[in-house]
């Protein structure tokens, strides 16, 4: 069965795994947060499968833009679930892939770093679990 996912189903699903490595950018603070997103970024695009497509795309993501963390976090968080209930619903196979692949990026993105167990980066990471589990 294929599985064809609309353009804004494609952009809830970037907006997610984007702004997850971009909470983690957040989260790193002064402390190489280029760092912490490009490699959750690269992590990203390493996804395969129907994730792995969408994620891929020269495509837009949503509005990952904020002056604070909370303002991010208010985007990102939500659309996390949403992402996870939407591949439940449509394509439950792939709903693994992507937290899966969410958390690989998480991961990747604190690899970086010589303090990977930073409280704030586990906080953070504690949050994006939580989101992608609320669903």
């Amino acid at each position: 069965m294929s599985v064809t996912l609309s353009d804004q189903d494609k952009v809830t699903l970037r907006t997610a795994a984007y702004g997850a490595v971009s909470l983690m950018a957040a989260a790193a603070g002064a402390d190489s947060p280029h760092k912490v997103a490009t490699q959750g970024s690269i992590a990203l695009t390493s996804a395969t499968g129907l994730v792995g497509h969408v994620l891929s795309e020269k495509s837009s993501v949503g509005d990952l833009s904020g002056k604070s963390t909370a303002e991010l976090a208010d985007r990102v968080l939500p659309a996390l679930t949403a992402a996870m209930q939407l591949l439940k619903k449509q394509a439950p196979d792939e709903a693994d892939n992507f937290r899966s692949t969410v958390l690989v990026a998480l991961d990747a993105s604190t690899q970086s770093r010589k303090n990977a167990s930073s409280p704030t980066l586990t906080a953070m990471t504690d949050k994006i679990t939580a989101a992608l589990d609320a669903a």
